[in-house]
């Protein structure tokens, strides 16, 4: 009943928009139900998410020429862009870290010297608010309020901002921000200024993942997208000049939440994990997403240019998983490396000092760990194995061996939501080396930048941005990867914070449109 009196044709956006947004409610009120700032119904404590370094920056800066703590390495030539939430105007009512709008945070590095830059992602959304100097999207958080979502429908308005906020990917040419209910957008660099929505000469008809992989080799982007309607997941292949040149359906018995995928030289590997959505369950009452380990868990695994019938797939113990570090082939098996939570890892999300009674136990019992699975594609049988005790997440490596082994991954380490260190994991001689950002400062993702003419896997550099609390003020650090317990090389000082966020990427060397 509800398929058939939503909008079609033009306004199938909007339907896709009613869906998600029951989606992103449930989703948040079973990651949040800690958090009483967050919970309808209750008094309303100062927002967690609005406070300390996840409270927004509001000035646009461009600054040239920072001051270096320590030397640049000469020949590292290329900008570092981070993707993060960042809300224009304060909430109507209640508010979410995932749902700010998208900013992206720059520092271009090229000989010695270091220059800055942040920009609002120009999203429909956001600029629909900065025209009216004020929200006016309400929070996934809200109480579905029917006649607003009435009113929407019938202006052909979407229902919730598409905001592009999680990450960055350059491909052909072109550096994209990304969101995985949304549409990429394209961004100019060195400028960060935002050019539009970016679907591929209408290519695009389905969600974009935020987590898309380049293949260094042929220089193909793959991706996919899932929706709460059939088909749930769908995948892609961008060739190496841009093009999409195949969409392919997969088939899942139900519609779930499938964050992230890896891909081999020959196979791309999807994740058909408990982490459901209903919209039905959720109209009894009950959450919209919701982890149901008695459902079981699988990996697919599929020729890169198979269809759905192609995919073969293998039983693993029930888990979740939001981020892959790597995938690739040794001999008859494929291997995939990933952080792995056993539950629902709701604590991860929660802001410090948040946390319902019994919320530290529940956080140990979900703390992303990170876990190797070894498919053997002859027998059909499945090994895993946890490689760490240590809860850790954002994984990287060096992106020139995406889909080849790897010795080497990089990932954050965590307490609570906030990230003190980073890790090295070297599964060659089965260790683990840690930078700590030292008392009272915090990072996020590492990303790896590789030296010019590396003739090792690790030649190169770690960059992070890194918040000093003491100074309420943020750095970029650059640490590196060979000496990875020593102090930053330099730490290039921001004119400003840099408030938490989530994925980066960096950008090498000739862009087009830089300024000198």
């Amino acid at each position: 009943m509800l398929k058939g009196w939503l909008p079609r044709g033009p306004m199938l956006m909007n339907r896709r928009d009613f869906l998600m947004h029951a989606t992103a409610t449930g989703a948040v009120l079973a990651l949040g139900t800690g958090c009483s700032g967050l919970r309808p119904g209750t008094d309303r404590p100062a927002n967690p998410f609005l406070q300390g370094n996840y409270a927004p920056v509001q000035e646009e800066i461009t600054a040239d020429n920072l001051p270096v703590l320590g030397t640049l390495p000469a020949e590292m030539d290329g900008m570092f862009v981070r993707n993060g939430p960042n809300p224009q105007f304060p909430p109507i009512k209640y508010y979410h870290w995932f749902e700010g709008d998208g900013m992206l945070h720059g520092v271009r590095i090229q000989g010695g010297r270091a220059s800055y830059r942040n920009r609002y992602i120009r999203t429909a959304g956001w600029k629909e608010e900065r025209e009216a100097g004020k929200a006016v999207h309400g929070s996934f958080l809200d109480p579905l309020d029917l006649w607003r979502t009435l009113r929407r429908i019938l202006a052909g308005k979407p229902l919730y901002k598409r905001t592009a906020n999680t990450a960055v990917i350059w491909h052909a040419g072109r550096l994209l921000a990304l969101m995985e209910r949304a549409e990429p957008y394209e961004i100019e660099v060195p400028s960060l200024d935002t050019v539009g929505p970016y679907t591929y000469g209408g290519g695009l008809q389905h969600p974009f993942t935020a987590h898309p992989k380049v293949d260094p080799v042929t220089g193909e982007l793959l991706f996919f997208g899932y929706a709460m309607s059939k088909p749930y997941v769908q995948y892609g292949v961008v060739n190496a000049q841009g093009h999409i040149v195949r969409i392919t359906p997969i088939d899942i018995p139900r519609p779930i939440m499938m964050h992230d995928f890896a891909v081999t030289a020959r196979y791309t590997l999807f994740m058909d994990l408990p982490m459901t959505f209903s919209i039905w369950r959720m109209l009894r009452g009950g959450p919209m997403l919701q982890f149901e380990p008695q459902l079981g868990a699988r990996v697919g695994i599929l020729p890169r240019y198979g269809t759905g019938q192609d995919m073969k797939w293998f039983e693993v113990s029930p888990c979740y998983i939001f981020h892959t570090l790597n995938a690739y082939e040794d001999g008859e098996e494929v291997v995939l490396l990933a952080c792995r939570y056993q539950g629902f890892p709701a604590a991860f999300f929660m802001p410090p000092g948040e946390q319902r009674a019994g919320a530290d136990e529940s956080a140990k019992e979900s703390a992303p760990l990170m876990y190797r699975w070894r498919f053997n594609l002859n027998t059909g049988t499945t090994k895993e194995k946890a490689l760490d005790d240590v809860p850790t997440e954002f994984p990287r490596i060096n992106e020139g061996l995406v889909g080849s082994p790897t010795r080497y991954g990089y990932t954050a380490g965590f307490v609570k939501s906030e990230s003190g260190e980073l890790l090295k994991y070297d599964y060659a001689q089965g260790s683990t080396e840690r930078h700590n950002h030292g008392q009272g400062r915090f990072g996020g993702e590492g990303v790896f930048v590789p030296r010019q003419n590396a003739r090792e896997e690790d030649d190169g550099w770690l960059v992070t941005y890194v918040y000093d609390a003491a100074e309420n003020r943020s750095e970029l650090v650059v640490i590196e990867a060979q000496d990875f317990r020593a102090p930053p090389l330099a730490r290039v000082r921001i004119p400003g914070r840099v408030p938490y966020g989530f994925h980066g990427a960096w950008i090498t060397g000739d862009m087009p449109g830089q300024q000198g």
